[in-house]
């Protein structure tokens, strides 16, 4: 049986995601067949993987879930909080598999939020290279000038790097708020809010509307469902034109 890499088995196994298990494997709490292992090591499904002392079980045969969340405000993403926050793993708690966040979006903000325990897809969504789009709608404080807009559109430093270009349309722009819609390009930490900062505006609020061709569409708050064929179809043909 040919052995592949650590996190990759970790990440198929639907625990985490594979940039998640790398950091996992670095900060040494993942062992294999009792002993601590290192990035760059690699193992079997006959192997003996646990995680902080928990046996992970590998199989070939897991079925494999692919969920949309409509996040609401006040939800922390992550799996678990040591500050026993509401999180959204509360809110998934139906689907009968593990499944881990694609991403994220901050306590704050809304909208569509993925989960899998499909390790290699969750990658593909998130890793920078793919350049998979997603989809703000963002209110904020007017006024808010030309400038402003083409400076964030052509990118704007933020953690001491260049934002990528994006598109930016105005969707309603009245005295006490303009809407606008965002498509960005990355998924940085609380990327939205820095690049508005960055150019003198206050976002009173952030909701994601898609992923990629996949729409959020008129799912409540707080509810979820599985992907359609046709929607994860989607999502793997944008992940492809990327290669």
């Amino acid at each position: 049986m040919e052995k592949q890499r650590i996190q990759k088995l970790i990440a198929e196994a639907g625990f985490c995601s594979r940039r998640k298990a790398e950091e996992l494997i670095v900060q040494g709490r993942v062992k294999v067949n009792g002993r601590p292992c290192k990035l760059g090591d690699k193992a079997d499904f006959k192997s003996d993987i646990s995680i902080d002392g928990e046996r992970l079980p590998l199989s070939h045969k897991r079925q494999l879930y692919y969920i949309m969340l409509n996040k609401p405000r006040g939800y922390v993403t992550t799996m678990s909080d040591e500050l026993d926050r509401k999180n959204v793993s509360e809110l998934v708690k139906g689907v009968p598999e593990r499944v881990y966040p694609v991403g994220r979006l901050d306590k704050n903000s809304e909208g569509l939020l993925l989960f899998t325990n499909d390790g290699v897809f969750a990658n593909d969504i998130m890793h920078p290279s793919k350049h998979v789009t997603k989809t703000y709608r963002v209110t904020v404080r007017p006024p808010v000038s030309e400038e402003q807009l083409v400076k964030m559109s052509e990118g704007v430093l933020i953690d001491g790097r260049k934002t990528l270009p994006c598109v930016i349309n105005v969707l309603t722009s009245e005295s006490n708020r303009v809407v606008l819609q965002m498509v960005i390009k990355e998924g940085r930490n609380r990327q939205i809010r820095k690049m508005c900062d960055a150019v003198g505006l206050e976002v009173a609020r952030l909701k994601r509307t898609a992923i990629g061709p996949v729409k959020l569409g008129m799912l409540k708050p707080g509810d979820y469902r599985e992907l359609t064929s046709e929607e994860l179809r989607a999502l793997r043909t944008a992940i492809s034109k990327s290669k």
